[in-house]
């Protein structure tokens, strides 16, 4: 049913993705899914894992939670009445902190809890490649963020609506800082897979996940600002922010997608290392 799910949401999404032109962007997506198909048994492990007991729709109402109180209700720079724009542009800001804690709050139990509970050596030895079995559950934490960000959708529909005129909105720049929070979701998931396999106790691979995610989003950018010129340059572009940021504007560069698909990638095998060492 899951897969069903997936594969009519892709159709959908196919759909409007040609007509915008987003070509690269679905082909992606489909072969996402196809992974997903041949590593169905862990996705589906991991994803049912997570809805199991209620510390997992916690984690995700904190991060929806948190977003709406910025957005909606209390005042200050981040509400969207008191800034008298039709725009979300606040959302694209507090979503890539907030992932500091969502990202691995979902993939903290990845490999630490098979661990502790002794369940390691059942799970590699399953009829799966060690790659299937670290990038199924990464695919499924991914999932599971991009649940926490769905609420977005109806925030955009009310921003849409409460615009004067109706529909004067920036929906460029809003795609495009939407798309830029999967790719970010994707390698802050990695990460955490990552650092989930290298401990049995899931608070120290929450931490180690947000000590790595943090490093890697602004660490760059904190070492680039003590520089100027092309070495400032070079190092904020081997940050995540400054990747982030420019596919926010609402251009997709090859060069971001190839920057957020190497990072995700990476850690994956990094990951697999790691399990393929025990």
């Amino acid at each position: 049913n899951i897969l069903k799910c997936f594969f009519i949401g892709y159709y959908w999404l196919f759909s409007c993705l040609i007509k915008i032109k987003f070509v690269p962007l679905s082909i992606f997506i489909l072969i996402l899914l196809f992974f997903v198909f041949f590593m169905k048994i862990i996705f589906k492990k991991e994803f049912k894992s997570f809805f199991s007991n209620i510390t997992g729709y916690i984690v995700i109402a904190l991060f929806v939670l948190a977003n709406a109180l910025f957005l909606w209700v209390l005042p200050g720079q981040w509400n969207v009445f008191d800034s008298g724009y039709a725009s979300l542009d606040a959302l694209f800001f507090l979503a890539p902190w907030l992932y500091l804690f969502l990202c691995p709050a979902v993939t903290m139990r990845f490999f630490a809890e098979e661990k502790s509970e002794g369940t390691i050596e059942l799970l590699l030895t399953k009829p799966l490649s060690r790659f299937d079995i670290v990038a199924g559950k990464a695919f499924a934490g991914w999932v599971l963020v991009i649940i926490a960000l769905l609420p977005s959708l109806l925030w955009f529909l009310s921003v849409y609506i409460l615009a004067e005129p109706m529909g004067n909105v920036d929906s460029g720049a809003f795609w495009g800082s939407w798309i830029g929070l999967l790719f970010l979701a994707a390698v802050y998931v990695s990460i955490g897979t990552f650092g989930s396999s290298l401990t049995s106790n899931q608070v120290v691979a929450f931490i180690t996940s947000v000590v790595i995610s943090f490093a890697l989003f602004y660490g760059f950018e904190l070492v680039g600002s003590l520089f100027s010129g092309e070495t400032a340059y070079w190092l904020r572009q081997l940050g995540i922010n400054e990747h982030y940021k420019s596919i926010s504007r609402g251009v997709i560069d090859s060069r971001d997608l190839i920057y957020f698909v190497a990072l995700t990638a990476g850690f994956i095998y990094f990951t697999t290392r790691q399990i393929k060492s025990k």
